[in-house]
């Protein structure tokens, strides 16, 4: 691939040889639109459909279908991707949120 195209171009062309390989687990949609690229697999940010490749500063990347729609983090009504600060967002409150018996834990380390 150029480095002039896009990621949205890449995504395209990892499902097409994806598919062309029949590889495992079958893909649940062939449509490139239904995946976002990650630069891992931990992470919940996706890269931005239209940022061209040499701008990325790597050149690895995972992979994954977009998220159903789920308190505006992942894909909004219009097929786009929300903005990642929400996203990072979110996780920072599902890590704030403290179970009580965590707390006794920290008390016997």
């Amino acid at each position: 691939m150029s480095p002039e195209n896009t990621v949205a171009d890449l995504a395209a062309a990892a499902v097409k040889q994806y598919i062309k390989e029949c590889r495992r687990p079958i893909l649940p949609t062939t449509d490139p639109s239904g995946f976002d690229l990650h630069y891992s697999q931990f992470c919940l940010e996706s890269l931005g459909r239209e940022e061209k490749l040499m701008e990325l500063g790597s050149r690895n990347f995972f992979l994954c279908p977009k998220k159903p729609v789920k308190d505006g983090c992942s894909n909004s009504s219009d097929g786009t991707t929300s903005s990642s600060s929400t996203c990072s967002k979110e996780a920072g409150k599902a890590s704030k949120t403290v179970i009580p018996w965590l707390k006794f834990m920290d008390f016997l380390l």
